[in-house]
C-alpha cells in the first residue's frame, strides 16, 4: 500500500509570513530555526513527564495534537504507545527532521500559534504542550489557551509544561521585565516563567486537574517547570 503524500508547510499557503507578526516573533523564529540547525541529526531523546498521564494518552482514539513539536521528543513517545500524532511547530527545520526521522508521521503541520491553530473547532481530545506556552505577552498567551480550548473536545485535555520562577539557570529574572514575569532577552525575544498563581489566572477557563512544579533533568542544567493537565 503506498503511504499518502506527506503535508509539507506552503508559506503561501493560507498563513501570513511569520516575519509579519511582530518583531519578537520575528527574533524567535529566527533563534530557534539556528537552535535546529545546529542540532540537526542529534538523537532524539525524550523524558517520561508523560508517564503521568498514561491513563489519558492511552484513552485517546484519533488524533494528538504536539504544538510547538521541536525535534519530536514527545511525538516519538506518543508513537511508541502506538498513537496518532500531527507535530506542530513554526520552524520549518524542526518540521522537516521529524518527517526524516520520525517515518511514520504523515501530516505536520508549520505554523506560528499567534495566528490560531489550523484546526476544526472540538476536532481533537488531548493537545501536548510542552515548553512552548511561555514565550507570548499576556494578551497573546489567553489568545493561545482560547484557541487551544476551541480545538478541544467538550472532555478534552491539555498537558503542558511551563517555565517556573524557580528556573534561574534558564533566564529566571535575566533580562528586562516587561510584564509581570515576563522578560525581553538579550537578543530581543520573550520568555515567561510562571508561579502558581499565573497557572490558575491564565488556565482560569480550564479545570486543572493536575500541577506540581518539579525539574526536568533533559537538559545540561537543572530546569524547574510546572506541568499540569487541564481539562476542556
Amino acid at each position: 500500500m503506498e503511504k499518502k503524500e506527506k503535508e509539507e508547510y506552503n508559506s503561501s499557503d493560507q498563513r501570513k509570513d511569520c516575519y509579519g507578526i511582530g518583531q519578537a516573533s520575528h527574533l524567535s523564529l529566527k533563534y530557534w530555526e539556528a537552535y535546529y540547525k545546529k542540532n540537526k541529526g542529534k538523537e532524539i531523546i525524550y523524558d517520561n513527564w508523560l508517564d503521568s498521564y498514561t491513563n489519558i494518552i492511552d484513552a485517546t482514539k484519533g488524533i494528538i495534537l504536539d504544538l510547538g513539536c521541536g525535534r519530536g521528543n514527545d511525538t516519538l513517545y506518543l508513537l511508541k504507545r502506538g498513537k496518532q500524532v500531527i507535530p506542530c511547530d513554526q520552524s520549518k527545520t524542526a518540521i522537516q527532521e521529524i518527517h526524516d526521522k520520525l517515518l511514520e508521521i504523515q501530516v505536520t503541520k508549520c505554523f506560528n500559534m499567534l495566528e490560531g491553530l489550523p484546526f476544526e473547532t472540538q476536532s481533537v481530545s488531548l493537545v501536548i504542550a510542552d515548553l512552548s506556552l511561555h514565550y507570548f505577552l499576556e494578551k497573546d498567551t489567553h489568545k493561545i489557551l482560547q484557541e487551544i480550548r476551541r480545538v478541544l473536545c467538550i472532555g478534552g485535555y491539555l498537558l503542558f509544561r511551563v517555565n517556573s520562577t524557580k528556573d534561574v539557570n534558564y533566564g529566571a529574572g535575566s533580562g528586562t521585565e516587561i510584564e509581570p514575569h515576563l522578560y525581553r532577552t538579550s537578543d530581543g525575544r520573550y520568555k515567561r516563567f510562571f508561579d502558581e498563581n499565573d497557572i490558575q489566572y491564565f488556565f482560569e477557563k480550564f479545570h486543572l486537574e493536575n500541577l506540581k512544579e518539579t525539574k526536568m533533568d533533559r537538559y545540561h542544567l537543572e530546569k524547574w517547570l510546572y506541568q499540569g493537565c487541564a481539562k476542556r
